[in-house]
């Protein structure tokens, strides 16, 4: 996706920079009264133990009924864990690498990559923070496009190195997200017409590499607070996951099984599904034991694409207004986790 296209959306919704530099966590003994949230985290989670609970299926990319496995997960839980999926062990190794190397540098020197406050891309906390009335324990690096323009920041004159193991991440997350939505719009019986921007250069993807430090007070910290996804799909590399759920209620704990991906929807699939998919509702929580890494990748159409229901089977009557890609970003940066009713019809 163009960066200057995406950046046009966030100028209309800038923060303020207390919004967006978070703490020196490597320093912090105790949770600061400004990350402490009020209700215990651990409270309204549903336990794994109880009978009615069910894991996140598990799908192989393989499998000859993947299709349909993917369209009931996606019905079911808005997600699942991906095995199979081709991606090469050396990619991912690459990005976890430089993942890690980006977040251990001293708190002075990721300083220098800040996001601006109408900026989309660099070194912040999550552009959700406003809509909360604590900080989350978390440190984040957006990428869109070119990794190399917030890198050189980091590493004026060692920036290669990062970019081009990101760059190989980006690519074949691109090929792995293109599959994986062409197999759902087959589904939906989207129209050909309505596809021909996948595979152009106007795709909108964003890579969000993500830091959770170990939390002196885990139960009283969030790591990423409750939000929806505004993507097609978001696909999640975790090892030791945070994530949690919404389900029937519950908060369910999500623990990606070794050599998967966590794939979910996002509200544009939920908007051309006619709510038929989910969007869910998830968040990460803290843990005092160990620091956590994730890589995110979120792959929706271009800014000017109008999303629209697909009316099939029984959901025959739209139950969302058409929208532009960049109407939508402009709506959820001013109404966050109400944005669907407001296009709802």
């Amino acid at each position: 996706m163009k960066m200057s296209t995406l950046n046009e959306a966030y100028l209309e919704h800038p923060l303020t920079l207390g919004d967006i530099i978070p703490i020196d966590f490597s320093s912090s003994l105790s949770l600061p009264d400004s990350h402490t949230w009020s209700q215990p985290i651990d409270d309204d989670v549903f336990s794994l133990k109880s009978p009615v609970s069910s894991p996140m299926p598990i799908i192989d990319m393989m499998d000859p009924n993947a299709k349909k496995l993917i369209a009931l997960a996606c019905e079911n839980w808005g997600g699942f864990h991906l095995k199979n999926h081709g991606i090469p062990l050396a990619v991912i190794q690459g990005a976890e690498d430089e993942l890690q190397r980006l977040f251990s540098l001293p708190i002075q020197q990721k300083m220098k990559a800040l996001r601006s406050p109408a900026g989309a891309t660099g070194y912040g906390i999550p552009r959700i923070s406003p809509f909360f009335p604590k900080f989350m324990w978390h440190e984040g690096f957006t990428i869109i496009g070119s990794p190399s323009h917030d890198a050189k920041k980091l590493w004026p004159n060692d920036y290669q190195q990062f970019s081009d193991k990101m760059e190989k991440y980006q690519k074949e997350m691109n090929t792995l997200a293109e599959v994986l939505t062409e197999t759902v719009l087959d589904v939906l019986e989207i129209p050909e017409e309505k596809r021909k921007w996948m595979g152009t250069s106007d795709v909108s993807t964003i890579l969000q590499l993500n830091f959770y430090p170990s939390c002196p007070e885990p139960n009283r910290a969030m790591g990423l607070a409750p939000h929806t996804d505004s993507s097609i799909f978001t696909i999640v590399n975790v090892k030791e996951s945070g994530l949690q759920l919404m389900k029937e209620g519950k908060w369910i704990p999500v623990q990606p099984p070794p050599d998967t991906l966590l794939v979910h929807a996002g509200d544009f699939l939920h908007m051309m599904s006619n709510g038929r998919f989910c969007s869910p509702l998830h968040r990460v929580v803290s843990t005092v034991s160990k620091k956590r890494f994730s890589i995110a990748y979120f792959y929706s159409p271009p800014t000017d694409y109008v999303v629209s229901p697909s009316l099939t089977g029984d959901l025959d009557v739209a139950r969302f207004r058409d929208v532009t890609v960049m109407e939508y970003i402009g709506i959820k940066a001013d109404n966050f986790g109400k944005s669907l009713s407001v296009i709802s019809t």
